[in-house]
């Protein structure tokens, strides 16, 4: 049996555009016998509460309907979309849905619906109860949707459904001899060879193939890598290349074993990256995007990724000097700019920041409260030109109508430097889920691939590699003066972060000093409310800040 599996990347809540990319795909693959697309694909993943609105899963009916009213010749077509339950009035399902010749020939409701992390599944969806297996082109086909397939174990979360059923088991027990599983499972650093061992072993535990495909594409905060990939009992079978959108054909008979394309690193995170940025401004519909550039690493990182992803002329690049400003700074902002292909354009803040200082003084004077310093800046001071900094980026982003892009990583807004108002203004945190050691990896990454990933030579300018990374909001500041090394501060936050372990644990794992540790861990707690605040970020990890990390902001809580 010949089956395509086709990744396409949707647009949520576009149901024609979507029922679009379905049609397009299924005639370009009208030789299969069998034409498969992600989960949720008619209404993208993921549809969050535009589920709770009763009209909402009413047009999805109707465009599945439509949708297979346009496909009356050529093979069947599995389409995933949300459906009202036939068991519970009122509710929906996360369902597939096989089309032929004008008619939806059968359904199946997802079973497993995880709810931690990201998913709140349980809020959506009710739980299908049965094993639907199909007959086609001499194969009997065991449907099953994402969680069906990694029972949590791609996540760490196993134990939620040890007292459910295993849906793979039950689909090879009702006669399946192959079993497909569409999926819309968010990028996670790591995850696809998880996902790969996933397959390996329910293939070689029941002796059938299977094969899952994932959506392509960004919707808000998540990634998807559009993977598909096919594993018999003896093997891997086929995989497509991830990102690409290139479908997978496979032969079910074929006995072919293939080696699996290396994954991981720096590699993978800057296609997450690049992804995430050109889908979250085309389906915004920003047309190009600004940032402030420091000559620092993390704004030349996201400005080569945002070239990449949208191409350099349309990044607006602003060099904004302020009187501690070094030279080199500037230097290094323009000989990034000349080496991605943005514009640059330097707008000092020394004028508008000495106009708040004039009037803010005159405020503090009025409030019994002494001037901003004269000599070094203290922290009001320094929050200010940061200020001052992000309002001048904010009318650029109003004005040009560009996408404003925040620069900030996760092992500085883990602990709370950077500028609520300031820095952190923008519609999209780019590097917000990268520890600042993986900012640099990335960094190299670029240089070492210049030409492959499309520059005419290395984006980043070594000099911006090499020095000590400074905010420069203060004379000859550096990170180091208020942080711990990077090394030691990004182990402590990803363990804290991603790991959940106590600093007790921390200590005894790690040998760090424990007045380190426990300062980072009370930084990392009274600064959630800045975190709260936060632009969209891009989720790269297993804990990023966004809605799947739900911390109090109020409160004395510790463990």
């Amino acid at each position: 049996m010949k089956i395509a599996l086709v990744p396409i990347n949707p647009t949520v809540g576009d149901l024609d555009g979507n029922a679009r990319l379905i049609r397009t795909a299924a005639e370009t693959h009208s030789e299969s016998d069998l034409v498969v697309f992600p989960e949720l694909c008619l209404a993208g993943y993921p549809p969050r509460d535009l589920l709770l609105h009763p009209s909402f899963i009413d047009r999805c009916e109707a465009s599945v309907d439509e949708l297979a009213a346009a496909l009356t010749e050529g093979p069947p077509v599995v389409i995933g979309a949300p459906l009202r339950s036939t068991q519970r009035p009122g509710a929906a399902t996360n369902s597939l849905v096989v089309l032929h010749k004008g008619e939806r020939l059968t359904r199946y409701d997802k079973r497993l619906l995880p709810t931690y992390d990201v998913f709140d599944e349980w809020r959506y969806f009710v739980p299908g109860d049965r094993a639907v297996v199909i007959d086609l082109a001499g194969e009997r086909v065991g449907l099953s949707v994402c969680e069906d397939l990694w029972g949590g174990a791609d996540a760490g979360a196993e134990s939620r459904y040890a007292r459910e059923p295993d849906p793979i088991a039950e689909l090879v027990r009702a006669g399946a001899t192959v079993v497909l599983n569409p999926s819309a499972s968010p990028f996670v650093s790591g995850k696809h060879d998880r996902h790969h061992d996933i397959v390996a072993t329910h293939a070689a535990r029941h002796g059938v193939p299977v094969l899952s495909v994932n959506q392509l594409g960004a919707n808000d905060d998540l990634i998807f890598d559009g993977a598909a990939i096919a594993h018999h009992a003896g093997g891997m079978l086929a995989e497509n290349p991830r990102w690409s959108g290139e479908a997978l054909v496979v032969e079910t008979g074929s006995d072919t074993v293939v080696q699996r394309s290396p994954t991981g690193g720096a590699s993978e995170l800057t296609e997450a990256l690049t992804l995430g940025v050109r889908d979250y401004a085309r389906k915004c519909g920003f047309n190009a995007v600004c940032l402030g550039l420091s000559g620092g690493i993390d704004s030349a990182v996201t400005a080569a990724i945002a070239a990449r992803a949208v191409g350099g002329s349309k990044v607006i690049g602003v060099a904004m000097p302020s009187k501690y400003s070094s030279t080199h700074s500037i230097e290094d902002a323009y000989d990034l700019a000349g080496r991605i292909g943005c514009d640059c354009r330097k707008a000092p803040i020394k004028r508008p920041f000495e106009g708040y200082r004039e009037t803010i003084d005159t405020l503090f004077g009025k409030l019994g409260h002494k001037p901003l310093a004269q000599e070094h800046p203290d922290l009001t001071e320094e929050n200010l030109q940061s200020r001052v900094r992000g309002t001048m980026m904010m009318a650029v982003s109003n004005r040009t109508g560009a996408l404003l892009l925040t620069t900030g990583n996760k092992s500085e807004l883990a602990v709370g430097y950077s500028t609520l108002y300031g820095d952190m203004n923008g519609g999209l945190a780019v590097l917000s889920d990268l520890l600042k050691k993986d900012v640099y990896a990335i960094a190299r990454y670029l240089n070492a691939h210049h030409h492959e990933l499309g520059f005419g030579r290395p984006p980043i300018p070594e000099s911006t590699i090499t020095k000590p990374p400074s905010a420069e909001l203060a004379p000859d500041q550096k990170d180091s003066d208020s942080l711990p090394p990077y090394d030691v501060l990004d182990e402590i936050v990803r363990r804290r972060i991603e790991q959940r372990e106590s600093p007790e644990q921390i200590e005894a794992e790690t040998g760090f000093d424990r007045e380190t540790i426990d300062r980072v861990c009370r930084l990392i707690a009274v600064n959630e409310y800045k975190r709260k605040q936060l632009a969209v970020g891009l989720k790269l990890t297993p804990v990023a800040f966004g809605r799947g990390r739900r911390m109090p902001l109020a409160g004395r809580a510790s463990d």
